[in-house]
């Protein structure tokens, strides 16, 4: 598990030191960071997966695209570099990054393990291993990792398909869902997210968790005769025969990817999610809330940004009925750096208290009723 994220001069932070838990929670105004802190982990994830010999950090490829090194230095203090440090169970690897303003991918000039600079002949891996010193383990965890951004596909006619070796994750956009799905249909689940409802295969599986949010669902996933591609059937009554996915509400092709990604991430690896409440009702938010914390418990690091109270209310639900543990979930609240602290971090207790409660942090709804009850201008 990656116990803290390490950013200096990256974008909006001139120094965060964030500590992380088996579940963390980003919160707070927009345009704060939270996006930032996915993003830092995610341009590792891109270069080790689409350039795994690459001398350099790359800042656009088919998971995410920031620019240029003007845009994601930070204007202030960084000049031409910014460093990015991960902590695990057992080193801290830092990396430093240079570059000239216009270019799109940086150096990698050092790389420190546990404050000891690597030797020149390591400098050419974005992630060296020397046996004794160095984890492989968390270079898998950051190559493999899965990240979900809060703008997804919606319903297609169609879905290709491809080898898992391909597109084994859901993808950010959820692109690679169906194809995840089908291969993996037959797949046992992680025994912890097992519902005994139905049988322990993937598709039944997330077809039983997609019902929690959407009553009476149904999937039903055909591949198309001499073709790479699977068409997706939904209905959400028994009455009926299966539709395309735009007759059945455009909510259901946003959590799918979700869902799926939890149901089919492996123990250790990392889940990264924005918004994972989209297109939910509030009554589903709660739900999503506690169907992450039931993936962390598995033994999954799922970090994830949201707007949502209900999100927080279903994690706090799920730490009050032991799901998981207190110091098991962190929660972080983001505000404009112009405002000092840039990062304020709530507590949580056994019962699912919050200690603190600072002014931007979920309490919107008791803004509004001190409105209408005229305590407040």
């Amino acid at each position: 598990m990656i116990s803290q994220l390490d950013l200096r001069f990256f974008k909006c932070f001139e120094v965060l030191k964030l500590p992380l838990a088996p579940l963390t929670l980003l919160s707070g105004t927009n345009a704060s960071g939270k996006s930032t802190v996915l993003q830092s982990l995610v341009l590792l994830n891109q270069t080790m997966k689409e350039h795994e010999w690459s001398t350099r950090l790359m800042l656009n490829g088919k998971t995410i695209r920031l620019g240029t090194v003007y845009d994601v230095v930070d204007t202030i203090n960084g000049r031409n570099r910014f460093e990015i440090g991960v902590h695990d169970e057992k080193n801290y690897y830092l990396w430093n990054f240079t570059g000239e303003r216009k270019e799109m991918s940086l150096s990698m000039d050092t790389i420190f393990i546990n404050e000891k600079r690597t030797s020149f002949e390591l400098l050419r891996f974005l992630f060296p291993y020397r046996p004794g010193e160095a984890s492989p383990e968390l270079a898998n965890k950051l190559k493999d990792l899965t990240y979900i951004t809060a703008e997804r596909v919606g319903p297609r006619e169609i879905y290709s398909l491809d080898d898992l070796q391909i597109s084994s994750v859901v993808g950010p956009a959820g692109e690679n869902t169906i194809n995840v799905l089908h291969w993996k249909r037959d797949d046992p689940v992680n025994e912890i997210l097992v519902s005994t409802k139905v049988a322990n295969t993937c598709l039944k599986q997330v077809e039983e968790k997609m019902r929690e949010f959407f009553p009476g669902l149904s999937l039903e996933i055909q591949q198309v005769p001499h073709t790479n591609s699977v068409t997706l059937g939904l209905r959400t009554s028994s009455d009926t025969p299966h539709h395309r996915p735009i007759h059945e509400g455009f909510g259901l092709t946003q959590i799918l990817p979700v869902v799926v990604a939890g149901m089919t991430t492996s123990k250790g690896n990392i889940l990264l999610i924005e918004n994972p409440e989209v297109h939910l009702h509030p009554a589903g938010q709660a739900q999503m809330g506690q169907f992450l914390s039931k993936i962390a418990s598995a033994g999954v690091q799922v970090i994830l940004e949201t707007h949502s109270d209900h999100i927080l209310n279903g994690i706090r639900r799920s730490v009050k009925s032991e799901i998981l543990k207190p110091s098991e979930v962190a929660i972080h609240f983001f505000r404009n750096r112009s405002q000092g602290n840039q990062v304020l971090s709530p507590l949580i207790d056994n019962n699912g208290n919050i200690d603190v409660w600072p002014e931007g942090f979920f309490d919107q709804f008791d803004l509004d009723m001190d409105y209408f009850a005229d305590w407040s201008d």
